[in-house]
């Protein structure tokens, strides 16, 4: 009886137009992947490192701006413009006067419904504190700056006290230190909108 040959099987078929994939491609993916894994973690370090650092700074009273940013709420603050206010300085002869636009910043809406309820004694006492200055005092950065703060302490007083200062020191030998305010109120910062003195 004659042979016959036996069909050609293949171990394994391929379609056409597609290589196996080789033992170096394999350990080559494996090896991005773990690269990637391990870049993942160390950037998951660092940020938790940077956080510890950060939270040790700010107990210890060197806290960077960044850090202290990243503690407050990160809900942004709440303005609330009060009228326009104009007031004669005290210049000799009680020819000069000011409009100033001041706008309070405060935390919530909440905080505003309170101040609300005691605007009527705070613009009092930022018509009074305004007109005990000088043209000359607010033409100046810096009395603009101790105006605000004096703003501040006013607006501070109906929620249980003068905001307490801090003093800060001034650059050179030749300025006098000044003190900066904390506001103990619902206020936390003053801002001017508009300043004008004629």
């Amino acid at each position: 009886m004659p042979k016959v040959p036996e069909p050609v099987v293949a171990a394994e078929a391929t379609p056409p137009g597609k290589a196996r994939p080789t033992k170096k491609k394999k350990l080559l993916i494996m090896v991005v992947m773990l690269v990637v894994v391990l870049a993942i973690a160390g950037a998951g370090g660092m940020w938790f490192l940077k956080k510890q650092r950060d939270a040790a700074a700010a107990e210890s009273g060197d806290a960077s701006v960044e850090a202290v940013v990243e503690q407050h709420d990160e809900r942004p603050p709440t303005f609330m413009p009060l009228d326009n206010m104009v007031v004669n300085l005290a210049d000799a002869g009680g020819e000069r006067f000011a409009q100033v636009g001041i706008t309070f910043e405060v935390a919530d809406s909440k905080a505003e419904e309170k101040i609300k309820a005691y605007l009527p004694s705070i613009r009092n006492s930022i018509l009074l504190v305004l007109s005990q200055r000088t043209a000359t005092e607010l033409l100046q950065r810096e009395g603009k700056e101790k105006l605000a703060q004096d703003i501040l302490v006013e607006a501070s007083r109906p929620f249980g006290g003068v905001a307490k200062p801090a003093v800060a020191a001034g650059k050179g030998d030749t300025k006098k230190a000044h003190a900066s305010v904390e506001p103990t109120g619902p206020v936390r910062r003053v801002l001017f909108s508009s300043f004008i003195i004629q």
